[in-house]
């Protein structure tokens, strides 16, 4: 196959390859097959609305202060893509308490839009699915729809390449430190945080974070302080109040937890009170991380920018998927701010290892049931997997949560 160039002369840097100019070809020979390729395009998109619940109802501090149901089961909305050329990408967004539905809803209103379109151009395809719903806003669900959508191609692209996602974007690691949120929440009594913490460093797990929040700081205090104990000093140690102070409450709790030696305070303050964070990370030596609950990157502009925290936290489903996660991991770099993403570890550990800066990943054996696939962890670190792509398919298991399922374009 000819290789064209637009400069001439240029010398071959392989003897069997030959260099084309084509401002010498007649037009005829510009469109056969052998000099210009055609692009790949997409037939076939299915969407599929999939609850999964979880073992026992979960408690943070927005359900002590009733502000939240418990958490009993989370839906999410998987992505399949197929092209004409046979390559394949999978993505999911997710949605806890209410939601799905939404989601799921406007995902169908704007598959219709990828078909017949190049896979590789991503960026694009991800304005145009924007575009479609900008009418009801460029965040909150109108992003997160697009979510499956965009981390299907971002797979699919990998893929095509044979490479891990990570590879694809250009690793700074094979492993990230991982730490664990699933064992520390607030309905639990302390004995069994207790105990789930011991299990989960005895499994190799680099990192704890527990939930704080209780109606009385006292508790919060005694119940990381024991925490502490167990785990030793150095030990990584993180906290999580999930926006339930204020401001006055926030200052008192980040001083009080000065002492433990903790790895962040997480979301001490509304979500979108990006002032009040910057202020508690400017006056205490604790770090502060929040972000998870932001849906776009413009969302995660003003955080950074404000310097409201010491480490971002960004969801690729949430804030529409890894196009935008992308845009956020370059600014937050840029201005020197650590990487912690949230939640979602299949899609998370490939962002985190292409992060310049050492990151944090959150564990959630959560998901694993819906995967045939596990990832490893081994002293402290995920490590990424060899496999193409994300590198994880739908097990049986999701089939039978699946709730509905819509099809777009010609089934392979």
């Amino acid at each position: 196959r000819a290789v064209i160039s637009s400069r001439w002369p240029v010398p071959s840097p392989r003897p069997s390859r030959t260099f084309i100019d084509l401002r010498f070809l007649p037009k005829e020979q510009l469109v056969k097959k052998d000099i210009v390729a055609s692009a790949d395009c997409i037939d076939w998109v299915k969407l599929s609305l999939v609850y999964l619940p979880l073992a026992a109802p979960i408690s943070d501090a927005k359900v002590l202060t009733g502000r939240q149901k418990p958490l009993t089961e989370i839906a999410f909305i998987f992505c399949e893509i197929r092209t004409r050329d046979g390559f394949d990408g999978i993505g999911f967004g997710y949605s806890k308490r209410a939601g799905g539905p939404g989601m799921y809803a406007h995902g169908k209103e704007i598959a219709g839009n990828l078909l017949g379109e190049d896979p590789n151009d991503i960026a694009k395809l991800w304005n145009k699915l924007m575009w479609a719903g900008a009418s009801m806003g460029r965040s909150g669900m109108t992003s997160q729809a697009i979510a499956p959508y965009d981390i299907a191609l971002w797979d699919l692209k990998a893929k095509r390449a044979g490479l891990p996602l990570a590879k694809l974007l250009g690793a700074h690691r094979d492993s990230v430190q991982c730490y664990n949120t699933s064992g520390g929440y607030l309905n639990m009594p302390i004995e069994q945080v207790l105990d789930n913490v011991a299990m989960n460093k005895a499994s190799g797990i680099g990192g704890i974070k527990i939930k704080v929040g209780q109606p009385d700081l006292p508790t919060d205090i005694q119940r990381v302080g024991q925490v502490r104990k167990l785990l030793g000093e150095g030990f990584p140690l993180m906290v999580d109040a999930n926006q339930q102070w204020d401001r006055p409450k926030a200052m008192r709790a980040c001083r009080a937890f000065e002492q433990f030696d903790l790895t962040w305070i997480e979301e001490p303050l509304d979500a979108y009170d990006f002032e009040g964070h910057a202020q508690l990370a400017e006056r205490y030596d604790t770090a502060i991380a929040t972000g998870e609950m932001l849906t776009s990157l413009g969302e995660h502009t003003q955080l950074i920018m404000s310097d409201g925290s010491d480490f971002v936290q960004p969801d690729a489903p949430r804030v529409g998927g890894i196009t935008p996660f992308l845009q956020i991991m370059a600014l937050a770099d840029f201005k020197g701010r650590k990487l912690a993403p949230h939640f979602a570890m299949e899609i998370h550990l490939h962002l985190a290892a292409a992060y310049p800066q050492e990151p944090w990943l959150e564990h959630f054996e959560w998901l694993e049931p819906m995967f045939n696939e596990r990832l490893e962890l081994k002293e402290g670190r995920m490590h990424v997997p060899s496999r193409p792509g994300l590198g994880f398919s739908l097990s049986d298991q999701a089939l039978a949560w699946t709730a509905e399922t819509a099809e777009f374009g010609k089934r392979p």
